[in-house]
């Protein structure tokens, strides 16, 4: 064995087929994409009512089978029904962003955020059925408790997060994509292990009714592709 490893042909290999749409086919299925995304939006106003489960479930499997470095898949998410436990975080979090918006955050970070129609009260973390925690595991651990390090967690973390947003998009729920910075709370609150750092808090569920989101604009596809 070389200290690269062992040569490829030493690893096991299984047939990858896909079908092969048609032209009109592949833009009709990548339209009907892009307009499903388009309903996303950040929503702050949450109604209290129950989302199916198996939907949670079936949307965090989407997002664990998103690529990873090395396959190593450094991903953990955390799914909070209780409400004591979604009062305590709502708690934890205020405290944080009470800190950020009256002194830790600049002012040209606050005057990004002015658009947006946000300040430290967080009441949608206990009103929302459903919070959903991902943790980043920036190293592993073997069965003998030792080591294992981890290669682009948090870029598969990323992208991870990103199926699974669109993962609950496409089944009708609503979704904010929460960062109350620090978050070392969370993993105090969930009682994760200490390879693992909060790196998204969402919240999930139905609009509420009458619910209304800031007018704001995504940039055009001028502004976002370029071609050589």
């Amino acid at each position: 064995m070389s200290a690269s490893g062992p040569p490829p042909e030493t690893y096991p290999t299984l047939p990858y087929e896909r079908e092969r749409l048609s032209r009109e086919e592949m833009i009709s299925a990548a339209r009907a994409f892009l307009e499903t995304l388009r309903k996303r939006r950040t929503v702050r106003e949450f109604s209290s009512d129950p989302v199916p489960d198996e939907v949670i479930s079936l949307a965090i499997e989407a997002a664990a089978s998103a690529p990873s470095g090395a396959n190593q898949q450094p991903w953990t998410f955390v799914v909070v029904r209780d409400p004591a436990v979604k009062r305590e975080i709502r708690i934890a979090a205020e405290k944080e962003e009470h800190e950020n918006y009256n002194g830790r955050m600049p002012d040209e970070w606050l005057r990004a955020l002015a658009p947006l129609q946000t300040d430290w009260h967080k009441e949608f973390l206990e009103i929302a059925p459903v919070l959903i925690v991902v943790f980043r595991q920036d190293y592993g651990i073997d069965d003998q408790g030792r080591h294992v390090t981890h290669y682009y967690a948090g870029e598969s973390a990323g992208i991870a997060s990103g199926f699974l947003l669109a993962a609950l998009n496409a089944a009708g729920l609503a979704t904010l994509t929460h960062t109350p910075s620090p978050m070392g709370f969370l993993r105090e609150i969930l009682g994760r292990p200490k390879n693992e750092k909060p790196y998204l808090l969402i919240p999930v569920g139905y609009p509420a009714e009458g619910c209304r989101v800031p007018d704001i604009r995504k940039k055009p596809l001028r502004e976002v592709m370029v071609e050589r």
